[in-house]
């Protein structure tokens, strides 16, 4: 039985008696009302779970009758029901907040639809979800038995993703634990895939099962759009430190705006800013920027500061490399803060003659770090769920999404938006020995002497093999696998328990290799 108390208000409730006994059959308990007045003081006294309204009564109207109940009580659905099929007593209805309607004659399975519909479809739709992610569950376990190639680790990561995010709408559902840990054994897969193939993806060796890198999203997506006779600007937005999951919360508001085309691409290793960026704005890895632009490249500090000062700069020498001529000089925005933001929303209309404008906005990567050394964050933002809950939460409120509503008025305007890499949220501890020159980082080290359990890094003894700069004979470099992160012997157990459950990047995993770039056309 549903326990479900609903309210029927019409003028000629006796005709709709064979109606009310067929609910009544059906486990629902239904009070009647013949006039909004009575209607509204029913609502007064009684708590409702669903209403059905009749548009036309003697007396005070149904649109009337449903403003009073919405002031009463603004949570309980209502379904308006009519006799009218006009468009402009619907957009009546829908303005004043109904949450469906009907035309008479109504049918009794259309009323129990409406009940089903709006009492009880999350606990339906919550049995097929269950029952449709076991089927998947099983279907991905039988694929991880044999080879995958990189489309085929996209295609594991997006259902995966699409689950995540089906749970998050159906909390009462009990299979957030087990699909942890599915993410958990694909990301141990996936790490093994990408320590046997990445060699040879930098080398140009393999062709054939060869993901795109990152030093071919300028060619592949951004560069086909800056030609001489472009109509309009093109704005080329890096979002630091962007999670697929992510961006599908992002696009949810940009429908209405764009049309939207999406693929996807392996971030170079380590996953990190000062590698990751540096070799997207210049299309090359790192060992090639450091050996053809060494007064852009900085060999002794791995910051994001010293590290990622001149990417205007390379971002010009990819596009004169290729003998690509701007229409006039190439703009480049660095967003830090939301002053620089929102000084930026108020003047991109002015960028309308344009060529390339390139942003770089750096607030998701603010609230990953942030939510590693705020108490606060980590309480608004426990797990992955509510970790993209917070980013909608900023994106919804943000200069960027103002930004970009403002671009959808541009004639002729286009974006291409992706990020460097993403992160992963940090969960096993790694304890790690090297001298005390090694880097801090917590998800890849460079250093001397440098050792760690070989199930939880892949260890770079000749950095030439992954195009990454060399760092004198001696030094090697190590990157994280799977969830784990790097810490020294030294107050072990503190920066153990410090450092747990913190979103990080620069090894390996889906949520840091597997990224979306994103082209959009506006709609408006």
């Amino acid at each position: 039985m549903s326990n479900f108390k609903l309210l029927w208000v019409d003028d000629e409730i006796e005709l709709l008696r064979s109606h009310i006994i067929f609910l009544s059959e059906k486990g629902y308990e239904v009070d009647t009302a013949t006039n909004g007045e009575d209607a509204v003081e029913e609502v007064k006294n009684n708590n409702y779970d669903l209403i059905f309204l009749d548009e036309m009564m003697a007396g005070m109207g149904g649109l009337e009758t449903l403003a009073r109940i919405k002031e009463l009580k603004p949570n309980i659905p209502v379904v308006m029901i009519t006799k009218s099929e006009e468009e402009s007593l619907m957009n009546d209805a829908i303005g004043s907040k109904i949450n469906d309607y009907l035309i008479k004659p109504v049918q009794p399975s259309q009323v129990l639809m409406l009940c089903k519909k709006h009492l009880q479809s999350k606990e339906i739709s919550g049995q097929y979800i269950a029952k449709d992610y076991l089927l998947d569950f099983n279907q991905i376990t039988q694929k991880l038995n044999f080879g995958l190639d990189a489309e085929e680790w996209v295609d594991i990561y997006l259902k995966l993703i699409n689950w995540s995010r089906e749970l998050d709408v159906h909390p009462e559902i009990n299979l957030r634990q087990t699909l942890s840990e599915q993410f958990k054994e694909c990301n141990k897969e996936f790490s093994k895939f990408v320590e046997k193939n990445y060699k040879s993806w930098v080398s140009g060796e393999e062709d054939y099962n060869k993901p795109t890198l990152t030093t071919e999203i300028l060619d592949k997506y951004l560069f086909p759009h800056i030609t001489s006779d472009a109509k309009g600007p093109v704005f080329f937005f890096v979002l630091d430190c962007m999670r697929i999951d992510q961006w599908l919360v992002l696009e949810k508001h940009l429908f209405e705006f764009f049309d939207i085309e999406k693929d996807y691409y392996y971030s170079i290793l380590p996953t990190a800013t000062p590698y990751a960026r540096n070799s997207l704005f210049a299309a090359l890895y790192p060992s090639e920027i450091e050996k053809y632009y060494p007064d852009l490249w900085s060999t002794n500090r791995d910051d994001e500061k010293s590290q990622n000062k001149y990417e205007k700069e390379l971002l010009q020498r990819a596009l004169d490399k290729r003998n690509i001529k701007l229409k006039n000089e190439l703009k480049y925005m660095k967003i830090i803060d939301p002053e620089v933001g929102r000084s930026f929303e108020q003047h991109v209309t002015s960028h309308k003659k344009t060529h390339l404008m390139a942003v770089v906005v750096n607030f998701l990567d603010m609230i990953a770090h942030g939510r590693s050394d705020s108490d606060l964050l980590k309480e608004i933002a426990p797990d992955e769920s509510a970790f993209r809950s917070l980013t909608n939460s900023w994106f919804t409120h943000s200069s960027l999404f103002s930004t970009l509503k403002k671009i959808a008025k541009i004639h002729n305007s286009k974006i291409i938006l992706t990020t460097d890499h993403g992160s992963i949220r940090t969960l096993r501890g790694s304890k790690v020995l090297g001298d005390r020159e090694a880097s801090t980082n917590l998800r890849f080290k460079f250093g001397r002497n440098l050792k760690v359990d070989e199930k939880h890094a892949v260890f770079i003894n000749n950095s030439a093999d992954y195009k990454l700069p060399t760092r004198g004979v001696t030094q090697s470099y190590i990157i994280a696998k799977e969830d784990y992160y790097f810490v020294y012997p030294t107050d072990y157990h503190k920066y153990l328990s410090h450092y747990k459950d913190t979103f990080q990047h620069g090894g390996i995993s889906m949520e840091e290799m597997i990224l979306p770039v994103i082209t959009m056309k506006s709609k408006l």
